[in-house]
């Protein structure tokens, strides 16, 4: 109790790296600590697993739609490297490998694009995308290559990165889920979700994190009777509490979200959070992508206590035009986690890059 009337009583100087506080006024362990995770903000990346389409892969799907070419033209580094430079939040595409009679999964292990290239396509190794799972890939056949090809091996990454850093900020870790096509001959369809592949979600999770590193729906909403009830009274775990854990939501279309919830009146015994809408019993987190027309809502969620994720850049058109108003935005709007595909500057476009103001892994929300 002392400790919450301190951080209280002491205002936490704006450019406070809260993940490592100086020890200055305001600024210390203890009072940052007191803090809930939900008043921190912190930024992360936007398909965080993506490597570079092939210069001659890149040409073929330009000469069929050159703006889609521009959007998909963006990577990332290894996930311990996004991590190292304070990324707090990553985005996992998944995409469900069923068994399937004989073939026991492999199904995007001969993607498309890659047999088109024929002779020119640029080596891979496919072999972690044989064999049934949960992949990681942005769309099949055509952006295929990841840092890690398996839902578990980027897991794994992630683990072992916070077991070295167990003071880290807490991470958010968004899923999408890929279902579906080109519509192309001889294109994959990645297969519906269903209630089997909504259990290999957490079954996949729980393989890696033990349940003591989790952020969990269940561990935030205690005996309240719903998990909207619990964040809008402040029960989201303070920063003692949450530091050196792993928070999962599920950033997906509406549809995707009723399967993963089912019948539960919110996420009871899910692993990972859902957008949803403010209202509803398992609200908790929301994705806001839009920081200047959503500007007000997104304040809306965080004074309500959910946690908000917003992106500072998309498509690539901000990094290509050098525009900052974006970014600016979506720092001044309080979403805790601000989203981007340019920690570092792509030197093909120009200077554009997202770092956190201040500095820093984590800093005090601007909006409380």
């Amino acid at each position: 109790m002392l400790t919450l009337m301190l951080a209280a009583a002491i205002a936490v100087p704006a450019d406070c790296d809260v993940e490592k506080p100086s020890g200055a006024p305001g600024c210390t362990r203890a009072v940052v600590d007191a803090l809930p995770m939900n008043a921190l903000q912190a930024i992360g990346t936007h398909n965080s697993y993506k490597i570079a389409i092939p210069p001659n892969e890149l040409a073929a799907i330009r000469a069929a739609n050159p703006r889609e070419a521009d959007q998909l033209d963006y990577a990332h580094r290894p996930l311990k490297e996004q991590l190292d430079a304070g990324a707090r939040q990553l985005e996992i595409d998944v995409a469900y490998d069923p068994p399937n009679g004989d073939l026991q999964g492999g199904l995007y292990a001969t993607p498309l694009g890659h047999r088109m290239a024929g002779a020119k396509a640029e080596p891979y190794d496919f072999t972690p995308l044989k064999g049934p799972g949960l992949k990681v890939l942005h769309v099949p056949d055509i952006d295929y290559r990841s840092v890690c090809s398996r839902f578990t091996a980027c897991l794994g990454d992630i683990r072992a990165w916070s077991l070295a850093h167990p003071d880290h900020a807490p991470l958010l870790i968004l899923l999408n889920l890929k279902e579906g096509g080109l519509d192309l001959p001889g294109a994959v369809k990645a297969p519906l979700f269903d209630a089997a592949a909504m259990d290999l979600i957490d079954a996949e999770i729980r393989s890696v994190f033990p349940e003591a590193a989790l952020i969990t729906p269940d561990r935030v909403q205690g005996a309240y009777p719903t998990l909207r009830a619990a964040v809008a009274a402040g029960a989201w775990p303070r920063l003692s509490e949450a530091r050196g854990k792993v928070m999962f939501a599920c950033d997906c279309e509406a549809e995707q979200v009723a399967r993963y919830r089912g019948e539960r009146r919110s996420l009871e015994g899910r692993v990972a959070f859902v957008n949803i809408e403010e209202t509803s019993p398992a609200a908790g987190y929301i994705t806001l992508n839009e920081p200047q027309a959503q500007a007000e809502r997104i304040r809306a969620a965080v004074k309500a206590g959910i946690i908000v994720r917003t992106r500072a850049d998309a498509n690539t058109w901000e990094a290509r035009r050098n525009d900052r108003a974006r970014q600016a935005a979506a720092f001044a709007s309080g979403a805790q986690y601000v989203s981007t595909d340019y920690m570092v500057p792509d030197p093909r476009f120009g200077p554009y890059d997202v770092r956190l103001p201040g500095g820093g892994a984590a800093r005090l929300n601007p909006v409380r």
